[in-house]
């Protein structure tokens, strides 16, 4: 078979039900992989420890694997070298409000363009302390570490994410070689409209320019009113390891040497490998910068070698929790991917495509297959051969805006899973990096995510109608 039919999206429904009534997103995941391995007729027990091994027993897990521990290795020696204390005494001396620590978090986002792993992970952890001292609540900084991360992404061309749409483009109709997919993936950013209103909606609120909505506008109240930045009863996603790290008495840190030289390491080997070579080290920046850290500790006299060991291992432990919800989604999406849940949307949807409703439709099952498998670029592989042949019949062959337009549409509706679905990586990467409970970020962003994507449908019913 294809695909199991409905039952096909039975176990990303299970996990998404269960992980806003439990709470509990680790367990609600897991429940979710074994029915899949249920519905696919195989025994639960060898099913679900073959699943383990083929799905995370490949390059593209351990490479998030390798870059979460040493993140949690980076922050934690960052807390040891009191590097994130001295930035947030600094920023302090400003005495900034809730209104200028979150723009503030919004503009550092924005800045760290480059990678979507990299940029929540450093604005959470930098921006953290800030933004509890203004009484800025663990879920906005969240919102505000997701959405300026896969949205930018998406519509810099040159970063990972165009090369990549670009490289799926070539061979379809006109677009016969690199130069012009390139060109395709530059000139659809004007119509990847849910990422452009996700990134205006963040700005609007992070300046306060528009008043909070929803589950926020209570989690900014109860901060605010209450100092209490996360929730009672919540469960941060960053474990309670990196408060037990104090810096050495008597020995400031060196905000050059300490604070900005990891983030100007990281970012000037991701860039600088992808200007050269094409494709960006990201993992191996992380890999120089604990380096460097770990340098700098011994020759500043922060701490000798067996501490610099066991804050490291701290450090490890500090991401834990994540790494398990990471590999729990790579199982459930492995196994939706065996149940066919992807191809079971498309069968359902292509036979009523329409010339009119192309873009809103293509934009909508994007947005859809990707929420229910928290993937981005597994629905531009999918799509892209799909979408971008039917805006080509529509264009009568021709490059056009019906092109662009539906080039737009699979890339923002790919962005919207990757930017709000409990099963993203990203999404999971902000709860980690800023303190926040993993359920509490996805509720509390949903309404603006679902916000821009309804005027993301807008504009595509609008160009469509147009066309």
């Amino acid at each position: 078979m294809d695909n199991y039919g409905i039952l096909s999206l039975a176990p990303a429904a299970i996990a998404l039900i269960l992980a806003f009534v439990t709470r509990d997103a680790l367990l609600s995941i897991l429940i979710g992989v074994l029915v899949g391995i249920v519905i696919d007729g195989q025994n639960i027990v060898t099913g679900f420890t073959g699943l383990i091994q083929e799905a995370l027993g490949n390059a593209d897990f351990i490479w998030v694997l390798g870059i979460e521990v040493f993140i949690g290795i980076m922050v934690a020696f960052f807390q040891k070298s009191g590097a994130i204390r001295a930035f947030a005494d600094w920023i302090g001396k400003y005495n900034l409000k809730a209104k200028g620590a979150t723009f503030l978090s919004f503009a550092l986002g924005i800045f760290i363009f480059f990678s979507d792993y990299f940029s929540p992970l450093y604005v959470g952890n930098v921006m953290r302390p800030i933004t509890d001292k203004a009484r800025v609540s663990r879920e906005m900084l969240a919102y505000i570490c997701d959405s300026t991360s896969a949205p930018i992404c998406c519509l810099i061309p040159f970063t990972s994410w165009g090369i990549y749409v670009a490289g799926l483009l070539v061979g379809i109709g006109a677009i016969t070689d690199a130069n012009i997919s390139q060109s395709v993936v530059i000139h659809s950013a004007p119509f990847n409209f849910y990422c452009i209103f996700a990134l205006v909606l963040c700005g609007l609120l992070s300046a306060g320019v528009i008043p909070h909505f929803g589950p926020m506008k209570k989690a900014q109240k109860r901060a605010m009113d209450e100092g209490k930045v996360i929730a009672d009863g919540a469960n941060p996603l960053l474990s309670k390891e990196l408060d037990n790290i104090m810096p050495k008495e008597g020995i400031k840190p060196n905000l050059l040497v300490n604070f900005l030289m990891p983030a100007v390491i990281i970012i000037g080997i991701t860039v600088g490998t992808y200007v050269i070579t094409g494709s960006a080290l990201t993992l191996e920046a992380f890999v120089v910068a604990v380096a460097y850290q770990f340098v700098t500790l011994l020759v500043q006299k922060m701490a000798n070698l067996k501490e610099i060991m066991d804050t490291a291992i701290e450090g490890i432990k500090s991401v834990m929790s994540a790494i398990l919800i990471l590999a729990m989604a790579y199982c459930i999406n492995h196994i939706s991917g065996v149940l066919g849940t992807a191809d079971y949307v498309i069968s359902v949807t292509e036979s009523w495509m329409t010339p009119v409703t192309l873009l809103v439709v293509t934009f909508l099952i994007c947005a859809f297959i990707s929420f229910f498998t928290g993937t981005s670029w597994g629905v531009f592989a999918i799509m892209i051969p799909i979408a971008i042949p039917l805006a080509f019949n529509v264009s009568g062959g021709e490059l056009n805006t019906v092109v662009y337009a539906a080039v737009g549409a699979v890339m923002g509706g790919g962005t919207f899973g990757d930017h709000c679905s409990p099963l993203s990586d990203t999404t999971i990467l902000s709860s980690l990096a800023s303190g926040s409970d993993h359920v509490d970020h996805v509720k509390t962003q949903m309404p603006y995510a679902i916000t821009a994507a309804v005027i993301a449908c807008i504009g595509f019913l609008i160009v469509g109608l147009t066309l």
